[in-house]
C-alpha cells in the first residue's frame, strides 16, 4: 500500500544553501533504498515535504524528520493511502521559492506569502503541481 504525508516545520537557525543542500543529498542518497520519493520546500524559515512510499518507509521516515532538532513547530498537514505517486521519479525534488509567482500562491492561499501552516495538504500538492509545471522544481 502507498501513502503520501505532508509536513511543514519551522527551522530553528538560519537555513544557508549548503546546509539545505546538504539535507537534500542526503535524501537523494538514502531514499531509493527505502523507496520513498517526494520534494522538500524551503522558505523564509519553513519547510514542507512531501514524503510518498509504503506505509511503513514513510511513517518511519516521518518519526526520523521529527527528531531532527534542526526544525520545531512540526505540523502534519495531509496523510493519505494513494493509488500511484505523485512524484515517482524523484528521489528528492526541491522547489525554487525564487520562481514562485505570488499569483500562484493566491490560487491555493489566503495569502501571497508561502506559508503552509495556512494549506491544507491538497491546496499544497496542487501548488506543487503548478510549480512542476514551471520548472521551478529540480530533480
Amino acid at each position: 500500500m502507498l501513502v503520501r504525508l505532508i509536513y511543514a516545520s519551522r527551522a530553528v537557525g538560519a537555513m544557508d544553501s549548503e546546509l539545505l543542500e546538504s539535507i537534500l543529498h542526503r535524501s537523494r542518497q538514502n531514499n531509493p533504498a527505502i523507496g520513498v520519493t517526494g520534494v522538500l520546500c524551503y522558505s523564509g524559515g519553513i519547510f514542507v515535504q512531501v514524503l510518498e512510499g509504503s506505509r511503513s518507509a514513510v511513517s518511519s521516515l516521518y518519526n526520523v524528520i521529527v527528531r531532527d532538532p534542526r526544525h520545531v513547530k512540526i505540523e502534519l498537514l495531509s496523510f493519505e493511502e494513494i493509488s500511484e505517486r505523485h512524484f515517482a521519479d524523484w528521489t528528492m525534488g526541491q522547489v525554487n521559492m525564487a520562481k514562485i509567482n505570488h499569483g500562484v500562491l493566491l490560487k491555493y492561499s489566503a495569502h501571497s506569502e508561502f506559508n503552509p501552516f495556512e494549506m491544507s495538504g491538497q491546496a499544497i500538492l496542487l501548488l506543487l503541481d503548478d510549480l512542476t509545471a514551471m520548472a521551478a522544481i529540480s530533480k
